[in-house]
C-alpha cells in the first residue's frame, strides 16, 4: 500500500471522531469576516455620541473626520442600527490628545521627523451585559519627515491616524478582542 494510502486510512477515522465529539460538546463554532462578535438576536441598536476635541491643541477637522470614519466603520462592518436615543449599545467620549514631537534627531541636534500623535478616550457601554463595557484610552501616530509642514499633511495624516484608532476602538468594543 502507498503512503499516501495508509495516512488516509489513519487520518479519516481520527477527523471523524474528532468531529463526532465536537458536535456531542455542544461546541459552537461561529466565524465573521470582519471580526465583529456580535450576536445580532440581543443587540440591534448603537448610539455614537459626537467626540468633542478637549485637547491642548485643537484641530478643528478632526472630530468631523474621525466621527465620519466611526461611523462608517461600524456601519461597513455591523448590522446594528445607529440611533440617537436609547441603544442597546454606546459609544461616547473625546480627542484627549493632538500632540507633536520630534523623532530621529541627527548628530546636528535637529530633528529629521516628526511625530503625530492622537488619543482618544472611549466610554462604550453594553447595557445588555455591563460588565462588557470598557472605559480606556487609545492612541495612534504618524511620522512625517520634519522639512515638510504640519499644514501640508495635517489632513493626510488626521485620516490615516482616525482610520487605525477607529480599527483599534472597534477591536476592542464590538470585536470582543
Amino acid at each position: 500500500m502507498g503512503l499516501i494510502k495508509r495516512l488516509t486510512l489513519v487520518a479519516l477515522p481520527v477527523l471523524v471522531v474528532a468531529a463526532a465529539a465536537a458536535m456531542l460538546c455542544g461546541c459552537k463554532i461561529r466565524y465573521t469576516l470582519n471580526g465583529s462578535a456580535i450576536d445580532y438576536n440581543v443587540y440591534k441598536t448603537i448610539s455614537v455620541s459626537e467626540f468633542p476635541i478637549r485637547a491642548a491643541l485643537v484641530y478643528p477637522p478632526l472630530q468631523q473626520t474621525f466621527e465620519n470614519e466611526l461611523l462608517n466603520y461600524i456601519s461597513r462592518n455591523t448590522r446594528l442600527q445607529t440611533t440617537d436615543g436609547a441603544s442597546d449599545l454606546r459609544l461616547e467620549g473625546e480627542i484627549t490628545g493632538y500632540s507633536l514631537s520630534p523623532q530621529a534627531v541627527t548628530e546636528n541636534a535637529y530633528a529629521s521627523m516628526t511625530r503625530l500623535t492622537i488619543t482618544v478616550r472611549v466610554k462604550y457601554t453594553d447595557e445588555k451585559f455591563p460588565d462588557k463595557s470598557v472605559d480606556q484610552n487609545f492612541s495612534a501616530y504618524r511620522d512625517f519627515p520634519a522639512t515638510e509642514m504640519l499644514t501640508d499633511v495635517q489632513d493626510q495624516l488626521c485620516q490615516e491616524i482616525s482610520e487605525e484608532l477607529v480599527e483599534l476602538i472597534f477591536n476592542a468594543t464590538l470585536g470582543n478582542w
